[in-house]
Order: C-alpha cells, then sequence, then structure tokens
C-alpha cells in the first residue's frame, strides 16, 4: 500500500509542478492529513475577511485585500483508507473595488498515511489544481504542492506543510509558501492553536525580509455533534502582509 501512495504521488507531482497566489486566500489551514471515511463524503465551508488589509493590488484589476471577504465551499470524498478527492466550488471574493465575484474553482487529490489522527508520526502530501478567474491571479491555471509532516505528542500536536505553489512558469519560479501549526487538545472535543502563515518568494531567488509575508493565527478548535468549527485572528508580521485577517471554517461529514 505505501509503495502505491508513493508512486500515485510522484505521478501527481509530475502533473502539478509544471503560482504564485493571486491577491487573496480562499483558504487559511494547517492540513493534518486526516482523510474522510471510504464511501463518506464530507464538505469544508472556508471564509476569511480582512478588516485591514493591504490597500494596493497584487496585480492590475486584482481583488484588494482591505476589507475583502474570501471563501469556498471544499467538497471531499474518501476514495480509499489512503486517497481523498476534492473539489473547491465555488470559489468567491467580495471586496471594495470589485464587489461580489466569482473567482475560479479547485480540484484535489489528498494522499496520506490511513488513520493518521490516530498515530504518533503521520505523513501525506496534497495536490491541488486551480483554473483561476482574472481578478484572482495573474495566470488561470496553478497548481500547489503540500507535504504534511506532522507528530500528534498529547496533548500537543505538530504539523508542518512546507508547500510549494506554481503558476507554470517555469522551476525557477517555484513558489514556498509554508504553514505550520502547534496545537494544544484539552479534549478529543476542544482544542487552542498558534498558526503561522508564510510566502518567501521564489525558491530560486527567496524576497528580502521585509517583502516576505508572514501572518500568526490563534486558533480554536470545537468538535460538536454534527458540526466541527474552526476559527481565528491572525496578524501580519511585516509591511507585505496584512495587519489583520479573520477566519472561520465549518466542517460537516454529510453521509
Amino acid at each position: 500500500m505505501h509503495r502505491t501512495l508513493i508512486a500515485l504521488a510522484v505521478v501527481v507531482c509530475a502533473l502539478a509542478l509544471p503560482c504564485r497566489a493571486g491577491a487573496q486566500t480562499d483558504e487559511i489551514q494547517v492540513y493534518d492529513g486526516d482523510l474522510s471515511p471510504v464511501g463518506t463524503f464530507n464538505l469544508t465551508w472556508h471564509n476569511n475577511y480582512t478588516p485591514k488589509g493591504l490597500t494596493t493590488p497584487a496585480f492590475p484589476g486584482a481583488i484588494v485585500a482591505n476589507k475583502s471577504l474570501n471563501g469556498v465551499t471544499e467538497w471531499a470524498y474518501g476514495v480509499t483508507p489512503w486517497f481523498e478527492a476534492g473539489l473547491y466550488l465555488p470559489l468567491y471574493s467580495h471586496s471594495e473595488n470589485l464587489g461580489g465575484t466569482y473567482d475560479g474553482f479547485k480540484l484535489r487529490a489528498l494522499f496520506a498515511v490511513p488513520h493518521a489522527a490516530e498515530r504518533k508520526f503521520f505523513y501525506g502530501v496534497n495536490f491541488e489544481f486551480s483554473i483561476n478567474q482574472k481578478d484572482w491571479s495573474e495566470r488561470s491555471p496553478s497548481s500547489e504542492v503540500r507535504p504534511i509532516i506532522g507528530w500528534h505528542l498529547k496533548p500537543w500536536d505538530i504539523i508542518i506543510n512546507p508547500i510549494i505553489d506554481t503558476d507554470y512558469d517555469g522551476w525557477k519560479n517555484l513558489d514556498f509558501a509554508p504553514a505550520m501549526r502547534v496545537a494544544y487538545n484539552f479534549s478529543e472535543k476542544w482544542a487552542v492553536a498558534a498558526e503561522e502563515y508564510a510566502d518567501y518568494g521564489p525558491v530560486s531567488s527567496p524576497f528580502t525580509a521585509s517583502d516576505q509575508s508572514h501572518m500568526i493565527f490563534g486558533v480554536v478548535n470545537h468538535a460538536m455533534k454534527f458540526l466541527e468549527f474552526e476559527a481565528g485572528i491572525g496578524f501580519g508580521l511585516t509591511s507585505a502582509t496584512d495587519k489583520v485577517t479573520i477566519k472561520l471554517l465549518l466542517i460537516k461529514d454529510l453521509n
């Protein structure tokens, strides 16, 4: 099974690597490798609002981050104990400069060691292929490769996602945008966490420190009988980062 997982990961990686995201982010989440049960659908509704953000668009015609709302419904299906397929649709925004907009959609393939939530050490990799509208990114097709490495140390969790983005504009332009999470679990239902989301720029020529994006989030997770939620507030650490962003995720198994 592990050999099959690795082989599939290599194939998908070869297809995906050939972006920098646009002005905004549809989801703000650290992946933990937890998969939907086989034959089960899952819905995660992502929303983030930036009450105090950058006022200059990332490129002409882009959404302005300041006072913008961005989100997406993420549909997932457990295919095997180690593979989950996903669809992000619709991806939407509301901003001061463009009003309400449809921003595109994404396909996702997540491979992870089975029953990651029950393991001390877990790992996986997620691949996304995006078709972007012109207000979301300068290039329509883009992809993300998100390795997942983590430890459940009870009650602590440490999770690292060393993400690589591509706009299919050459290997030298692959963008390094890692995310990480350190969480403390009070119980099976409640957890608090610190998360960091960064963008160092192209791997071949990273941005200077002042041009890099770094945001720290304080997060609360709560699992109820029929619904889970994750809520957090983030603060930018550099002039190239939005100053304040609020996120809310609602998560539900559909059968």
